[in-house]
């Protein structure tokens, strides 16, 4: 009897220690926010290792107390999707291209306009300063929280049908363009016939017939393995392509100054990663293609192409003016 209570104290003690540590891990776990981070491309493609990039900015800024789960291959649906998912609050990040963006943000559309930038650094000075700021900010009115600029890198046509020299090749193609108006309507005035749809359906489309080609950059091709279902690549480069790192404002709005920061400060580093990929990918990925099987056009005369997509100017500024497209053009031109 005297035994059992003498031991009584040092079982109390222990099974006190116990449950603190219990209780502390359970707080310390509870503490940890999940994040759920989309896109539509591959766990090996550009936006994969930007999204990388965030998850291991966050979570070392936030010292664990934010952790990022990354879904790829459109699983929770395609941009539209999730743009959508941003605005409820049921996705917390995206990567995104600006094809569906402009739906949301039609500011944005301005970015979409073929033969904009003549090259990256053009591009990159543009959206990196003063109007790239003004549009991220711009998205704050239609419940989305624009974080940074990434990067998809210029967009080439591929095909099943026929080499695309000139814009009279593709006459009568089926080409899957983005949702985007002002992608559609360049592809019309090339006399093809624009099929827009969700990025996580072209491979079926493409496999099964149901459009004969698309457009996209070299990142997303190989990315994709498009050469499984296309035979040709005409590096028209015609349409430079922005991604957007996108927050939930449902997310961000209930956080600090610091903590949103911490958001921020990854999605600058997931651009920067995501630009870095872009460019080595455009100096490996085509002889990648070319390995593959695809035939790959690369003497373009990008004149014809140029003169034949200038009504797109013109129906794009007469529904949302020119301002900020003359701005950009000044910008570029100095850059």
């Amino acid at each position: 009897m005297t035994t059992r209570l003498a031991r009584r104290p040092l079982v109390t003690a222990i099974g006190g220690a116990v449950s603190l540590t219990l209780a502390g891990m359970a707080l310390q776990a509870q503490a940890a926010t999940e994040i759920s981070l989309g896109h539509t491309l591959s766990s090996t493609s550009h936006y994969a290792v930007g999204a990388q990039a965030f998850k291991e900015t966050l979570e070392e800024l936030s010292d664990g107390a934010f952790t990022v789960t990354e879904h790829t291959s459109g699983s929770l649906g395609g941009e539209r999707e999730m743009i959508e998912g941003l605005q409820i609050g049921t996705v917390d990040i995206v990567i995104t291209s600006t094809g569906p963006l402009g739906n949301f943000v039609p500011e944005t559309y301005v970015l979409d306009l073929p033969f904009l930038f003549e090259d990256y650094d053009q591009a990159r000075c543009v959206l990196d300063g003063e109007l790239g700021d003004e549009l991220l900010t711009k998205m704050s009115d239609h419940d989305l929280v624009g974080l940074a600029w990434s990067e998809n890198g210029f967009r080439h046509m591929t095909n099943s049908r026929r080499e695309i020299a000139s814009p009279a090749d593709a006459d009568g193609l089926r080409v899957r363009t983005m949702e985007n108006e002002v992608h559609q309507e360049a592809f019309r005035q090339m006399g093809a016939r624009p099929t827009p749809m969700a990025f996580p359906e072209l491979f079926t489309a493409l496999q099964q017939g149901t459009v004969d080609g698309q457009e996209n950059p070299i990142t997303v091709i190989v990315a994709t393995n498009f050469w499984e279902v296309q035979d040709y690549l005409s590096l028209t480069g015609h349409v430079y392509s922005p991604a957007a790192v996108l927050g939930s404002p449902i997310l961000l709005d209930g956080l600090s100054d610091e903590e949103r920061e911490w958001f921020h400060e990854a999605a600058r580093a997931s651009a920067e990663a995501t630009r870095q990929e872009v460019s080595r990918l455009e100096e490996e990925g085509v002889a990648l293609l070319e390995e593959n099987g695809m035939t790959v056009k690369t003497d373009i005369d990008i004149g014809p192409f140029q003169d034949a997509v200038e009504p797109a100017y013109e129906i794009f500024t007469a529904e949302h003016g020119s301002e900020m497209l003359e701005r950009i053009q000044e910008k570029a031109a100095s850059c």
